[in-house]
């Protein structure tokens, strides 16, 4: 199908579709897990496992896709993703035990590590230069939809044995249905116009190009030749990115983990269970909590896709950092000096609080950094560094929140304390190291990067 039948809108929608896959496979199991642990007699460290083997198959797909998207195309490979995540959804509704959700979780994972390393990359390289904060930001608002579908359909389905199945087996097999929208549309959509001229097909890429700019006021023929320049520089490969390109690789992990270490994933998968255990909440009704948050985080991401093009990057990241650690530092505060009872309403308001922080700034700010930051012919390796980052900074707050909890007694002001020595660190990362990208072209941002290396050359 030419491109030409499809509106941009369409295009960026169904790039981003793995973003709402990847938000709803991390969501969908808060409300499934303590389900498939009484059905299967699972102890509380298998459970555990089964939340957090999809993120072991999220690094490795993450690591490995990079390479492949540089060498296959970003299209290409979101489709084997869309076929990953059909598979991982079967499997997971149709699992008969430990192992074989643990198998499944696994397939699921390599899809959502691959949709997160390759949507960001994609994306980036189809926006124009204008527009590419609030298209990149697209991909954080399908990931925060996806996690409230997730809790939504835990919410429709618990408690529904229909045609005589498992409650949980429907939650887990709803997934398959925003999987098969994922694959249709990766069979219509275009390839990176930066890809194809990669690969030597200029025609197709300026037939792209056209079709993608038909509505902006960016020259598509002047966007085609400063790529072309770019791609003509000499191939470093992965030698680029311990030479001039090491400045992005720093700082790329580095946003991607303290993304993670502020705390956010503990509050969107151990929700309920820190209002069970520490304020001895129903769990109903502490599933209501996290639809709640689910939406305050969604609500949150449309504001961010709103002003992204009218701010600095670094900017709201400042703004989200500090409204993050002044708000989880109270709540550690209060956690530890007033009674469970007198602390449960000012907690629900100071997460809300520190979700709308998150949401505006960290969300999706380093998911579209992630796209603008690296040079051209490593684009996909850097994208792949700084995804795996994510899902290491994840698995670590993942594993070790619910232990930081039990150390302090059930007491939430002990892990937000540690969550609030990160966001501090984070006001400091972005005033010393995190470059501005906003309003440049990508071939801006990677002369500009070539420059500042060869400057560090010549003084030395």
């Amino acid at each position: 199908m030419h491109a030409r039948q499809l509106s941009i809108f369409f295009i960026f929608f169904f790039g981003a579709l793995g973003g709402l896959l990847f938000g709803f496979d991390t969501g969908i199991i808060s409300g499934a897990s303590p389900l498939i642990e009484n059905n299967f007699n699972l102890g509380i460290e298998q459970t555990g496992f089964i939340t957090s083997s999809v993120l072991i198959g999220s690094s490795i797909g993450a690591l490995s896709i990079g390479t492949l998207s540089d060498h296959f195309g970003r299209k290409r490979l979101l489709l084997i993703s869309s076929i990953l995540f059909l598979l991982g959804s079967g499997l997971s509704m149709a699992a008969v035990g430990f192992v074989s959700m643990v198998i499944a979780r696994i397939i699921l994972g390599f899809a959502v590590g691959s949709a997160s390393a390759l949507t960001p990359a994609y994306l980036a390289e189809l926006a124009d230069a204008p527009h590419r904060g609030s298209l990149g930001t697209m991909f954080q608002l399908m990931i925060t939809a996806g996690i409230l579908l997730a809790y939504v359909s835990n919410l429709g389905f618990l408690h529904h044995n229909l045609l005589g199945i498992r409650d949980w087996r429907w939650m887990l097999g709803s997934a398959l249905i925003p999987a098969v929208i994922l694959f249709i549309g990766s069979l219509i959509l275009p390839e990176s116009p930066r890809y194809l001229v990669e690969s030597g097909k200029i025609n197709e890429a300026r037939d792209v190009l056209h079709e993608l700019r038909k509505n902006t006021h960016e020259d598509p023929d002047k966007e085609l030749s400063d790529i072309q320049k770019i791609a003509d520089q000499p191939k470093g490969g992965l030698k680029e990115l311990t030479t001039f390109a090491r400045p992005a690789v720093i700082v790329a992990i580095l946003l991607m983990l303290l993304q993670q270490l502020v705390g956010i994933n503990s509050v969107i998968y151990f929700l309920p269970q820190v209002f069970i255990k520490g304020f001895g909440f129903a769990e109903s009704n502490a599933i209501w909590i996290s639809v709640g948050i689910g939406v305050v985080n969604f609500v949150c991401t449309i504001l961010a896709y709103l002003v992204m093009d009218k701010f600095n990057r670094r900017t709201i990241l400042l703004f989200g950092s500090i409204v993050m650690a002044i708000s989880i530092g109270i709540l550690s505060v209060l956690n530890f000096t007033l009674s469970v009872q007198n602390a449960a309403i000012p907690t629900m308001i100071l997460i809300a609080i520190y979700i709308f922080g998150f949401a505006v700034s960290w969300g999706p700010i380093c998911w579209l950094m992630l796209g603008e930051i690296f040079p051209l012919n490593v684009r996909g390796v850097g994208n792949s560094i700084g995804s795996a980052a994510n899902w290491i900074g994840n698995f670590i707050v993942s594993q070790f929140f619910l232990v930081l909890l039990s150390m302090f007694h059930n007491n939430v002001g002990g892990p937000f304390a540690v969550f609030t020595f990160f966001a501090i660190l984070s006001i400091f990362f972005v005033i010393y190291m995190v470059p501005e990208t906003r309003g440049k072209t990508l071939e801006n941002i990677e002369m500009e990067m070539r420059q500042k290396a060869a400057l560090k050359k010549a003084v030395k």
